[in-house]
């Protein structure tokens, strides 16, 4: 035989403590009793030893394996604990320790500012109408009476797509009003709609940005005229900025898509470049506004002679930065965690009638 019991016990005990982890361990237990294992090897020797040596040497080589795997036993045991100290000590909770809060996402103003719009609108009946970010040439223009000469199909103002195949060029719209076109073109009157959404239009300073937010408005009924659209404007004006009798004016104006039109100012006080809304003997100016052209509901397939309604449109980002006093429209789309984490709202900041529009 290579090796006695006794050198071979003693050196397999020695490797067992000597391990270091449970993958060791068994890497020594399948060395010294697997199927090719040394002791496993030297007892099927035994058959070839005298009768009388094979009883003594047989006893030896089972004291020698019991004690083997007894000790390996052991061995796995301690292993087992120390993994088990060490795991705790890694997950050990000191609970004397500040509590860290985790870090929370905030609704952005403009998200908010549409929720606000949305509650108060359907509060008077509107629902929401969605429509594309590009349009064509007829419902972003054409449509809504805006001559070929306008000021807003010029290249310096509106952004153009490569002319088609056709030779027409799509846009980026330049307001949600197309909505209101489309909205007409597959619905019968009457309705109420608002259409919030991004626009486009090439500018660039502390009140403008290249994209913008807007609401447009539209209501078409068989006995609709303009004193029900100052009535609607008043009570959209004074629950989103909360002041109770805000003084209001309506200035006539010019739209190529209304007639008669009116820019709506609201009372202010400037002090110290800060703007106080229903105070002071100052006016700030927020939306336009009136009845719709006859050739608008023409073009969204509303017969003129027997319809009539109102439009109004705002820029969601003014008002928002009005109301909550922001001063500068670009941080609006500087993706500033600090700024939205100041100006920000929380996610259960739901705005209602009932229970408040800012919480």
């Amino acid at each position: 035989m290579s090796e006695q019991p006794d050198v071979l016990q003693a050196r397999l005990l020695v490797e067992v403590a000597a391990a270091a982890s449970a993958a060791a361990l068994e890497a020594i237990r399948v060395a010294a009793l697997g199927r090719n294992g040394d002791v496993t090897r030297q007892m099927a020797t035994l058959g070839k030893l005298p009768p009388d040596e094979r009883k003594a040497a047989g006893q030896r080589f089972n004291t020698l394996k019991e004690r083997v795997a007894d000790a390996i036993t052991a061995k796995a045991a301690a292993l087992a604990g120390a993994d088990l100290e060490a795991k705790l000590a890694a997950e050990r909770l000191d609970v004397t320790l500040p509590a860290r809060p985790e870090a929370s996402g905030r609704i952005h103003p403009v998200s908010q500012v549409m929720d606000e719009l949305t509650a108060i609108f359907a509060e008077m009946g509107f629902t929401v109408a969605e429509g594309p970010d590009i349009e064509d040439d007829f419902h972003n223009f054409t449509a809504l009476n805006i001559p070929p000469e306008h000021p807003a199909r010029q290249e310096h103002d509106t952004f153009y797509f490569p002319e088609g195949e056709d030779g027409s060029r799509k846009v980026l719209r330049t307001h949600t009003s197309p909505v209101q076109i489309r909205h007409m073109l597959t619905h019968k009157p009457p309705f109420r709609v608002i259409a919030p959404g991004r626009t486009y239009r090439s500018d660039s300073d502390m009140t403008h940005t290249p994209m913008f937010h807007q609401v447009e408005g539209l209501v078409v009924g068989s006995d609709i005229h303009m004193g029900h659209l100052k009535g609607c404007l008043r009570d959209f004006c004074e629950a989103f900025f909360e002041v109770r009798d805000l003084k209001m004016r309506f200035r006539p104006s010019y739209f190529p898509f209304t007639a008669p039109s009116a820019e709506v100012d609201i009372g202010c006080a400037r002090d110290k470049g800060q703007i106080r809304i229903g105070a002071g003997e100052d006016w700030l100016e927020i939306l336009g506004c009136g009845m719709v052209h006859p050739k608008v509901l023409a073009n969204g397939g509303v017969d003129p002679d027997h319809w009539q309604g109102f439009a109004f449109g705002m820029g969601i980002d003014r008002i928002a930065m009005l109301k909550y006093g922001i001063p500068d429209l670009r941080a609006f789309f500087d993706a500033d965690a600090r700024w939205l984490g100041h100006y920000g709202f929380g996610a259960e900041d739901v705005p209602t009638l009932f229970g408040g529009l800012a919480r």
